[in-house]
């Protein structure tokens, strides 16, 4: 089994209602996203390629547009905009497109926060 990931960032900004560090967490804010995803499964036999990178770069592009220099409070199907939800969210948007997506990865280095979801094809 092999697997093959892609990286990209995106900047967006966002509220967020908690019940901890409300002050902050309510206005509108900033963060600079790194994003990765992950194909696994074997090769193709002709190509010796699991995926495209042209083609999942492609895919990356569609979401990306979704998403960079966007409020992430209005993107339609987000939800409240935590690492969790943007996990999902890219998962939902490129998992009938993208053969193999397996893990989706959304990281924050500048505050240390980082989110994996992960599962079984």
């Amino acid at each position: 089994m092999y697997e093959l990931s892609q990286r990209f960032f995106f900047e967006a900004a966002h509220t967020l209602n908690r019940s901890i560090e409300t002050e902050g967490s309510l206005r509108i804010h900033g963060h600079t996203y790194e994003a990765e995803v992950t194909v696994a499964g074997q090769p193709d036999p002709t190509s010796g390629m699991l995926i495209d990178l042209g083609y999942l770069r492609s895919e990356i592009a569609r979401v990306k547009e979704i998403l960079d220099h966007r409020f992430l409070d209005e993107v339609q199907g987000l939800g409240s905009a935590t690492i969790e939800n943007l996990c999902s969210f890219i998962r939902a948007q490129m998992e009938d497109s993208v053969p193999g997506l397996c893990a989706v990865m959304i990281e924050r280095r500048a505050s240390g926060d980082r989110c994996v979801l992960r599962w079984m094809r």
